[in-house]
């Protein structure tokens, strides 16, 4: 079997358009252009990579970019108060802080100082828990991407067996809940799980978003599975993704390639989020995402049902 290829390419057209009549729609209402603002500590591969995609896509949309670097040995407090400085001024939208930290920068950091108006990746606190519980929110862009994906190329979710590999607050556990209330059912592993490889093959759609390269190998997954792999590695200059590609793809059904899958739909989500933050922080209340998200329910009648 040859895996049909979910290039994030084709989603691409649509998500610009829901941006530029969300900016447009957000100006006419009050509010200002919309300005991103991405705080890298140190030069971590992936962070630069991802940082890298960022810029490209804003820069197709018209959202300025605001990159602030600052030193891996920077403490603490140094880093809280960027952080507290960012989220109070009213010349930035959104805020977006590139993982992974330096081990000393614990991230509790980042979901204590960053105001929930601005979260455009949807971590901290408020914005988890309101996503949870299915309430206006600023959800996290690399699984509201998958998500969006899926739903463009026509791949049922509801009532699905769902594998999730990835347990981190970014990806996994939003993802899973995301995907419930889509009507799967979820299983959620990661790298500790006993016998990972009769949960993934389990699946009709995978979902790997653990960081670390080629961990799902051909005999992992399911004939005719959905495989989406959210895995971002830089191997020799080189970007890779957490499934062994070349090989899986002669049994899955259909799967994303690394890079050009999931990537491009991220970064396409995160300059929507961060128009969303321009209404939250325009009405004071993230309930005005909601504004947003009735621009994208009538522009794509079925991703309303998300």
């Amino acid at each position: 079997m040859t895996a049909q290829v979910l290039r994030g390419a084709g989603l691409s057209s649509r998500l610009r358009s829901e941006i530029e009549i969300a900016i447009q729609t957000l100006v006419s209402s009050g509010g200002a252009p919309p300005v991103l603002a991405t705080i890298l500590v140190g030069d971590d591969p992936s962070a630069l990579a991802y940082r890298a995609s960022i810029v490209r896509t804003l820069q197709r949309v018209s959202i300025e970019h605001r990159p602030i670097d600052l030193p891996s040995a920077i403490d603490r407090d140094m880093f809280s108060a960027e952080i507290d400085k960012l989220s109070a001024s009213p010349a930035v939208t959104g805020v977006l802080v590139l993982m992974p930290l330096p081990a000393r920068l614990p991230q509790f950091l980042v979901y204590e100082h960053l105001s929930p108006l601005k979260d455009v990746d949807g971590i901290t606190p408020v914005n988890a828990g309101r996503m949870h519980m299915g309430l206006p929110s600023l959800r996290p862009s690399t699984p509201q991407g998958g998500i969006e994906l899926l739903d463009h190329y026509g791949i049922e979710i509801e009532g699905r067996m769902v594998t999730v590999v990835g347990r981190s607050n970014v990806v996994g556990r939003p993802l899973a809940s995301l995907l419930v209330q889509r009507h799967a059912t979820v299983t959620v592993c990661h790298r500790r799980t006993v016998d990972l490889g009769s949960r993934t093959r389990s699946a009709d759609i995978l979902c790997v978003a653990a960081g670390h390269a080629h961990l799902i190998t051909r005999d992992m997954v399911k004939t005719g599975a959905v495989v989406l792999d959210f895995g971002v590695n830089v191997i020799d200059g080189g970007i890779t993704g957490d499934v062994a590609f070349d090989e899986v793809s002669e049994v899955a059904g259909a799967i994303t390639p690394v890079p050009g899958g999931t990537g491009p739909v991220t970064a396409l989500v995160l300059a929507r989020n961060t128009v969303a933050a321009g209404f939250a922080s325009l009405a004071g209340s993230l309930d005005a995402v909601a504004e947003l998200n009735r621009i994208v329910a009538e522009l794509s009648p079925r991703r309303g049902q998300d």
